[in-house]
């Protein structure tokens, strides 16, 4: 952040350049980590507003009809709601049972079905959901387009985009097992794809700043990062990332080597966890099936996550689940502090 600062401080409108060559360092480490290229690697402050760039980009003429999961983000769920409202045909798939959710997706699947949109790992039970290349190739065979929401797998579980198919959009970022912080998440544009989204800002396209007045076809960048892209940003966060990124890299911080710590940390919050009072847990106890995280089904989950702050440990909960999320930094002694002081709050209020 302070770099960032006198970067602005002594370059003002010229420090872009510094900005931009973060975000490639960026791109360049989501790509290593992903399996993709970094010129098929856009940016964006949030996931939500990635999201909303897909949707926009859609070809809405050939159908109005999406086909989604019960289990995704709020914010996902919070658009198709509203575009629901707005006449689109939304298929809400059950998430359970997980082991044939991505069969059941395949067969939502019609020829008027534009995009398919679902979740790798399900950010209410930290459960992986097998399968998904089935349901994106039922998608890509009638046209339409493949978004995977990987925010609870990027950083936690090794994935490749061939794994998830290929030719599907995959979105995440990095403020949960990434540890940038807020305000940066990308999305992986697969290569020749060529959406025209509505929602597109000035960063799409450099080329057309030549002819401002231009009133002809509204023009796009040469490959997904620019296609995508949006508008000015708050650079701080690009800042953060790179510099997050280039730690993870010399500090040897690999997907495997942080998957490892996950599995290990969270093995042990479910050993913990047995015997609590009102607590029922939902994350899957098989390792190859179990995120970055531990959900845990008790009444009052917000008083709960209100108990472990005041102890000193920060959880969050989504309705009645409480989530137990371990950073790669924690001492074994650190999780059993935290598992303490669960049960004195669940035993004593």
């Amino acid at each position: 952040m302070i770099e960032a600062f006198e970067d602005a401080a002594a370059h003002v409108d010229d420090k872009w350049a510094r900005v931009l060559s973060r975000a490639d360092r960026v791109r360049r480490h989501v790509a290593r980590r992903i399996g993709a290229q970094a010129d098929e690697i856009a940016l964006g402050a949030n996931t939500h507003e990635l999201v909303a760039r897909f949707l926009s980009g859609l070809d809405w003429r050939r159908g109005r009809h999406l086909v989604t999961t019960e289990g995704e983000f709020h914010s996902m769920r919070r658009q198709l709601l509203r575009l629901a409202e707005a006449g689109v045909e939304v298929h809400w798939e059950p998430v359970a049972p997980v082991a044939t959710l991505a069969a059941r997706l395949a067969a939502a699947v019609r020829p008027d079905t534009v995009g398919l949109l679902a979740s790798t790992v399900l950010f209410q039970t930290s459960t992986v959901v097998p399968g998904l290349a089935q349901a994106a190739a039922a998608a890509v065979a009638v046209g339409a387009q493949v978004l995977f929401d990987a925010y609870h797998a990027f950083d936690a579980l090794p994935f490749t985009v061939a794994e998830l198919g290929g030719g599907v959009f995959v979105t995440a970022g990095g403020y949960k097992y990434a540890q940038w912080g807020e305000g940066c998440c990308w999305l992986r544009v697969p290569p020749g794809v060529n959406l025209r989204p509505v929602f597109t800002g000035w960063f799409s396209d450099f080329e057309g700043l030549a002819d401002p007045a231009a009133r002809g076809p509204v023009g796009y960048g040469p490959d997904g990062a620019h296609r995508f892209a949006g508008s000015t940003f708050e650079p701080t966060s690009v800042y953060r990332a790179a510099a997050v990124c280039d730690f993870f890299e010399a500090q040897g911080m690999t997907v495997p080597a942080l998957r490892a710590t996950s599995l290990a940390q969270t093995a042990r919050l479910l050993q913990g966890l047995e015997g609590l009072p009102g607590c029922t847990v939902l994350t899957p106890r098989e390792g190859p099936a179990r995120g970055g995280f531990v959900a845990v089904q008790v009444a009052g989950a917000a008083r709960v996550v209100q108990g472990l702050r005041a102890r000193g440990v920060f959880a969050d909960a989504r309705g009645d689940v409480l989530r137990l999320g371990p950073a790669p930094y924690l001492l074994d002694a650190d999780l059993q502090g935290g598992l303490d002081a669960l049960r004195a709050v669940l035993v004593g209020g």
